[in-house]
């Protein structure tokens, strides 16, 4: 069969891939301590469940408007207007199919072929195949460790041509958990507006952060950087909701018609009783986000240490979301051998820094219980030493 030429220009996703692989390992009965998937571990907080239970037995088992539920789309655009000082109306909101629809439903509307899009490296792994899709081309500007994975204005500045359309900023980070400071991101928003470009601001770890670290949207810097601002977030990570499957964009009105038009073609609508789950996630007690950030701190903390007690592994100190990415370009092997034989002999999974676009590093997820963590960093102690 020939295929399309557009699927042939994108890779499976890795980072799926491997949790598929673990998960069927884990069905076999191998003890595998998982740190590839990033999903918390947590369930979902009673009350989103209750509500979305009620919303059942309230028949809310139709087709819906394909852009969100009306309540949803004001309850979101009332969190951004109060949490992130972006003055959004719901006219401005898209509810999609998880976060990656948004980006996906982004890309599709606003990319053209010729475009240019930015994105810095590490990256998560489904920008740049995304941007491929629409035929677009993406531009891979290089961060380091040294810089805390963060691209820099002046590399901005160095990567915009004028087929530059779009620029990608993903804080807290997946995969580095790297956070922009104010100051780099009003840094940034200067480039942005100078150039006359779009950012796309991917926000779902935005609630997952330590030590008093601050959030800034590079839309709240100043009118002009709102006006070439777009959301993407979603209610995955900070609500353990990964299975419900229901993220947000936010932008200018025309392109969220835009993408509105694109998802009635696509996907219709987000599942109507789940956007009532999330509804009561906006609304309702924000108390699971305190405890789910206290167990992610504790790991996080156990993990840092655990890493820096291996010979031949470094990695920055997260400040957001739940990874940690390590440096293992000292064992002299490929991230992905390692990653292989890490799973297949010690049982443990993580992601290779190839599925991000680096060489040379390894991503393991601390989104899983405090027990299988410390098993799992005990093993790869033991693989490492084995490979020195």
């Amino acid at each position: 069969m020939k295929l399309a030429p557009r699927i042939n220009q994108v890779p499976a996703s890795m980072t799926l891939a491997i949790a598929a692989k673990s998960k069927a390992m884990a069905a076999d009965g191998i003890d595998v301590c998982s740190f590839s998937a990033g999903e918390p571990d947590f369930d979902t907080p009673d009350h989103i469940k209750e509500a979305a239970k009620t919303a059942l037995d309230q028949g809310k088992t139709r087709y819906g408007p394909a852009a969100g539920e009306p309540q949803l789309r004001e309850a979101i655009a009332q969190k951004l207007q109060t949490d992130n000082q972006l003055p959004y109306n719901a006219a401005n909101i898209i509810v999609t199919n998880g976060g990656k629809f948004s980006l996906y439903n982004l890309m599709m509307t606003l990319i053209a072929p010729g475009d240019e899009v930015i994105i810095p490296v590490p990256y998560w792994v489904s920008y740049p195949e995304m941007v491929k899709l629409a035929g677009g081309t993406p531009v891979l500007v290089e961060t380091t460790a040294a810089s805390g994975y963060r691209i820099t204005p002046e590399q901005l500045r160095n990567a915009i041509t004028p087929q530059t359309k779009l620029f990608v900023l993903n804080s807290p980070s997946n995969p580095t958990g790297s956070v922009y400071t104010p100051a780099e991101i009003r840094a940034l928003a200067e480039v942005v507006v100078e150039a006359d470009i779009f950012v796309v601001s991917d926000e779902i770890y935005e609630k997952i952060r330590y030590d008093g670290v601050e959030h800034l949207s590079i839309g709240a810097v100043s009118p002009a950087a709102f006006e070439r601002t777009i959301i993407s977030s979603g209610f995955a990570k900070a609500y353990a909701m990964t299975g419900w499957r229901i993220g947000y964009g936010a932008g200018p009105l025309e392109l969220i018609q835009g993408m509105n038009k694109l998802q009635g073609h696509s996907t219709s609508n987000v599942c109507t009783f789940a956007q009532y789950g999330a509804i009561a996630a906006l609304t309702g007690t924000q108390e699971p986000l305190g405890v789910m950030l206290a167990a992610f701190t504790e790991r996080r903390q156990y993990v840092l240490e655990a890493i820096a007690a291996i010979p031949g592994l470094s990695c920055p100190k997260p400040d957001g979301a739940f990874y940690v990415y390590i440096d293992i370009k000292s064992l002299g092997m490929p991230a992905l051998e390692f990653c292989e034989r890490l799973l297949d002999e010690h049982y443990v999974a993580a992601v290779p820094g190839d599925a991000f676009g680096t060489a040379g590093c390894i991503r393991i997820s601390y989104a899983t219980g405090l027990e299988s963590i410390k098993k799992g960093c005990d093993r790869l102690a033991k693989f490492v030493h084995q490979c020195q």
